[in-house]
């Protein structure tokens, strides 16, 4: 594939649309529409060279036993899925501090440990170039309700089993489901 240009359709609160021109190997052009939490973007470079725009939080309870989950509606697909604490980056946050902030207002949770940092990763590599940093640790404290009108999140702690159970029957973000899956199955 060759690209060939980038134009802007439509710009929104959170994200914004944009067609990528490109010519295939037997030489169509095509439009691939594409949407980005940049809102400025104008190259190639601009697609893939940019810092995290979210974390993703993977939080176990202090004694590593239960893995912490967020039930929320998401009303892309207008249905309650399973999804690991996960939010946006604000400007002049770093991960860590976009990770505590986001524990708390959706969970009531803290982070006692930081203990390892996942790569950048794409959320959605099919129609977006939103990119993740995992963050892997431990937390405490008493679930709360999330703070924000604009979410409907029921926080919970869950044992392997009890995962193994939920995968049978419950729908998942797709990372999600993959690291759960793998978890539960460790002995």
């Amino acid at each position: 594939m060759r690209y060939i240009g980038i134009t802007k359709k439509e710009q929104g609160h959170f994200i914004t649309r944009y067609d990528v021109e490109y010519e295939t190997v037997d030489g169509n052009k095509k439009i691939y529409e594409m949407i980005s939490r940049d809102p400025n973007m104008d190259s190639f470079e601009k697609m893939h060279e940019r810092p995290a725009d979210a974390v993703v939080l993977i939080m176990t309870d202090e004694t590593g036993e239960k893995i912490l989950l967020n039930r929320e509606f998401r009303l892309a697909v207008g249905e309650e899925v399973f999804n690991f604490p996960a939010g946006l980056i604000d400007p002049g946050e770093d991960s860590d501090t976009a990770a505590r902030r986001e524990l708390f207002e959706e969970t009531g949770l803290e982070i006692v440990e930081i203990k390892d940092h996942i790569g950048e990763s794409y959320s959605a590599v099919g129609f977006s170039n939103e990119k993740n940093v995992c963050v892997v640790g431990t937390c405490k404290g008493e679930i709360q309700q999330s703070d924000s009108v604009y979410e409907e999140i029921e926080a919970g702690f869950y044992t392997k089993s009890e995962i193994r159970e939920l995968l049978k029957t419950r729908r998942f973000a797709a990372r999600t489901q993959a690291y759960c899956y793998m978890w539960s199955r460790e002995s």
